[in-house]
């Protein structure tokens, strides 16, 4: 039994984490760096204790000190959140070897599916679409790095192995450029993941990012449950996404949704996961596996009826799943904005006192935050304090919601994207659904033009 969670991250999704115990009768540690420790997480957890400096590498990142957290307080399950440790194999590891529950994948299975190359050879066994390339590592001869870019063709792209959130990933458009390019790439490969192997594969011109959310336990049940479209991005950060993907034939989604619930039963994942999809001209091409929780969970929450960080949980601890795939249904239309501290135009980090803070409200609303007014944005983390969601019973309604709600949304005293979304939910492209994954930068470009 799971009866004390210690939560190793910081912000919104330490809140969000705390509520679902909260509902379930499980007590929580909270975890913080001296930056955080008036936080919400902070004074809403049962106990709190500080593990170090602003720093994430002398505190959110310290496993040691994390795991003498969870012994001094008792903690029998660890929630890793996202980002920080949430897909580190070895910590995973770690916790269970120390006799804890992590709420997540094993270290084995993590394995697999965050290292970009083996999880696309798992995908292919399982009959799950990939995007046209290798599934192996480019090997150091650069003869035959400039053979293999040619089998696949330009323009290709360059990813490191155990990448993520956007970084390891360069497009190469002539053969030039590749071997500069691959150097970079692989060094940034070694720097920022540990990892110096690359892979490339074919460069989509105009796709779509749309991603397959699931769940699995550990009594062999998998469920898939629904689909998301995260195009509007910048530079690979998603701005804002909604559920379920609109515009793609219900029935291609349940085709490559029970696939992917099929690859985890497979390979005996446990916990919820997002398969990752590149869309263009009506077919699905796999890219990654995100063994975490998401960001834009919520989105998937509205639409399902389910709360996934209690279902989480409760597979963590055992449980099998309490519904069927016949069980699952997506029921109206979801959006979500990241709301960031940061300038709308430049993306600059926008660190300081929150003045002013008032958020939208009414039927079909929900706001997942940390922050309020009074709050002080610390520079030292990731520059998202909250996210905007709202639901309604068609695309259309969704958005209409979506606007009358960024309307009456007011955050002051620091430079916010509120902006932005604002002008996003005007767009007509958006507007009529399925834009690609190039669309804010295009745009973004027509402006500085």
């Amino acid at each position: 039994m799971v009866t004390r969670v210690l939560i190793a991250n910081r912000g919104e999704i330490a809140v969000r984490v705390i509520r679902a115990c909260r509902l379930l009768g499980i007590g929580t540690v909270a975890v913080h760096s001296q930056a955080d420790a008036d936080s919400a997480h902070v004074l809403m957890a049962d106990q709190a204790l500080c593990i170090g400096p602003a720093p994430v590498r002398k505190s959110y990142l310290d496993q040691a000190a994390i795991l003498a957290v969870a012994e001094v307080t008792g903690a029998d399950a660890i929630h890793p959140g996202y980002g920080f440790l949430s897909e580190n194999a070895d910590f995973a590891d770690r916790v269970e070897a120390a006799g804890l529950t992590f709420i997540g994948p094993t270290g084995a299975t993590m394995r697999i599916m965050g290292d970009k190359i083996s999880a696309k050879r798992a995908m292919r066994a399982a009959g799950v679409p990939c995007v046209p390339g290798l599934d192996e590592g480019l090997p150091d001869d650069p003869a035959r790095v400039v053979a293999i870019a040619r089998d696949i063709g330009y323009p290709l792209i360059l990813k490191a192995a155990g990448g993520g959130g956007g970084r390891g990933m360069r497009r190469v458009d002539r053969e030039a450029d590749l071997l500069d390019a691959l150097a970079v790439t692989r060094e940034e490969g070694r720097s920022a993941f540990g990892n110096g192997e690359i892979y490339a594969e074919r460069f989509l011109t105009h796709p779509r990012h749309v991603e397959i959310q699931v769940i699995a336990d550990t009594h062999g049940n998998a469920l898939w449950l629904g689909s998301r479209d995260c195009s509007l991005q910048r530079r690979h950060q998603k701005v804002i996404e909604e559920a379920p993907a609109p515009g793609i034939d219900a029935a291609k989604i349940a085709e490559v949704g029970e696939r992917c619930a099929q690859a985890c039963r497979s390979i005996g994942y446990r916990g919820v996961g997002t398969f990752e999809f590149l869309y263009e001209d009506g077919s699905f091409y796999f890219i990654e596996m995100n063994t975490r929780l998401q960001v834009e969970h919520p989105v998937t929450e509205m639409t399902a009826g389910l709360d996934l960080v209690e279902l989480q949980i409760r597979v963590a601890r055992g449980e099998a799943l309490p519904l069927a795939q016949a069980d699952v249904a997506c029921r109206g239309h979801a959006f979500e904005c990241r709301l960031n501290a940061e300038d709308p135009e430049t993306f600059a980090p926008s660190p300081g006192l929150i003045t002013a803070w008032q958020m939208a409200g009414g039927p079909g609303v929900r706001v997942d935050s940390h922050a309020g007014a009074g709050y002080r944005v610390p520079p030292y983390y990731d520059s998202l304090i909250g996210k905007l969601i709202v639901h309604g019973a068609t695309r259309e309604d969704a958005l209409a919601r979506l606007r009358a709600a960024l309307g009456e949304t007011v955050v002051e005293g620091i430079r916010t994207n509120l902006p932005l979304h604002r002008r996003l939910v005007d767009d007509a492209a958006f507007g009529t659904g399925g834009v690609d994954i190039h669309h804010l930068e295009r745009m973004m470009a027509g402006d500085a033009a």
